[in-house]
């Protein structure tokens, strides 16, 4: 059996080159809500509860008002490895779904010590309502640690995911996996399964290939300096 590090190895010597999801282009590779582009992001004044930015290019925020439609971006991938750097408002909440369906938490939790899949850096749970009240919720997986840092300052995800499997007939033959999951420089998933798609996800069924998501309807938030390479297995 391969190790972990083997394995990384292998997928990133068969990884294309890094695409720039953000950048000059603002928001020409995505579609989606009414997202703003800026040239910088900062906690707005008073409680911390809001956003406020400055005209330029590079990163990209939730509409004025913190709240609005999810953002996709217009190719679509599999086995990914993303680099992502968030900022979020004092109690805030977003998330960046891989394929569309398979989040990885982005929230204030600065200081928790107690640390939950809902949690940032957590991948979050799947919902069933047949499961019955009270066990809707299933397979979650919190972070190793909370690397987690204030409201307003900037923190970054690095991510390799592997998309799942199918065979000609187009049945399932193996699950969506997160390979690593690095936040802010420190490990909190590794080899972490999931069954199906993730709770909130925007489609149920689960596909060889889906678009990079970015939740905008939980509070503000701002995303810079995104980048994607495809890994060929």
């Amino acid at each position: 059996m391969k190790t972990m590090a083997a394995v990384l190895l292998l997928l990133a010597v068969r990884a294309d080159e890094w695409t720039d999801l953000i950048g000059e282009s603002g928001l020409q590779k995505w579609k989606g809500g009414e997202w703003v582009v800026a040239g910088e992001a900062s906690l707005g004044e008073g409680d911390g509860k809001k956003l406020a930015w400055k005209p330029g290019a590079g990163v990209i925020v939730n509409g004025k008002d913190g709240r609005t439609a999810n953002l996709f971006s217009k190719d679509e991938f599999g086995d990914l490895e993303a680099h992502v750097e968030f900022m979020v408002a004092k109690g805030s909440n977003s998330g960046v779904y891989f394929m569309g369906r398979y989040e990885v938490q982005v929230l204030d939790s600065f200081g928790v010590k107690d640390v939950h899949y809902s949690d940032c850096g957590g991948i979050y749970q799947r919902w069933d309502p047949k499961r019955g009240k009270g066990q809707e919720g299933y397979e979650g997986h919190p972070p190793k640690v909370n690397a987690s840092k204030p409201a307003g300052e900037w923190q970054s995800f690095d991510v390799v995911f592997r998309a799942p499997r199918f065979d000609a007939e187009g049945k399932k033959t193996a699950n969506a996996r997160f390979v690593k999951v690095v936040h802010n420089g420190q490990v909190v998933h590794e080899n972490v399964e999931v069954t199906g798609t993730t709770r909130a996800g925007a489609w149920e069924d689960e596909k060889p290939q889906g678009p990079l998501m970015l939740q905008g309807d939980h509070g503000p938030v701002a995303y810079r300096n995104i980048r994607v390479r495809p890994l060929k297995d």
